[in-house]
């Protein structure tokens, strides 16, 4: 698949729905039918992934705005926020090589105003239909859900799979 842009693809629910056990399922299915995926984690928590004592962590903190560290087998770059509004999604998809994906995934952003599967389990406690929008293509659930969107099971990742391969064809002939 060929795109000028690759389509971005969220999945939205309420923490503890299992939003990155299923991705680590998708992932793997998705690149062996051939789609070549990237990813974009929203957290809520202060991270940082580089690690304390390194040289890379030391210059950082030394002031620069950004730090590229890279070896033969990845390469990151480390970007400082500081009193910056919550992060601009199409901006940081802008930042990817999207020469080399055919569809981003996006972990979180659920008031993000593009495509999305919501995720609901019962256990949770909370109901579905709060971060339900106009952009919700699907809703994948562990039981069966009174909705008129297509609902697909949260446990059957294949089935996942099928009905993003099938989006993704219609998005491309768009």
């Amino acid at each position: 698949m060929i795109f000028k842009h690759p389509p971005l693809l969220a999945f939205a629910a309420y923490s503890g729905t299992g939003k990155t056990t299923l991705l680590k399922q998708l992932i793997p299915l998705l690149k062996n039918s051939g789609i070549r995926v990237g990813l974009i984690k929203h957290t809520h928590h202060n991270m940082d992934i580089d690690t304390p004592g390194k040289d890379s962590y030391e210059l950082r903190k030394a002031g620069a705005e950004q730090t590229l560290v890279a070896n033969t087998e990845r390469w990151a770059l480390m970007t400082e926020t500081p009193k910056q509004q919550e992060p601009d999604l199409h901006y940081l998809a802008s930042r990817m090589d999207t020469s080399t994906l055919d569809l981003i995934l996006v972990e979180g952003f659920k008031q993000e105003k593009i495509d999305k599967i919501v995720l609901f389990r019962r256990a949770i406690n909370r109901s579905f239909t709060d971060i339900i929008d106009s952009f919700t293509l699907a809703v994948a659930s562990d039981e069966k859900l009174n909705t008129t969107l297509p609902l697909l099971d949260i446990n059957q990742p294949t089935h996942i799979v099928s009905f993003i391969s099938h989006w993704l064809e219609a998005k491309k002939n768009n």
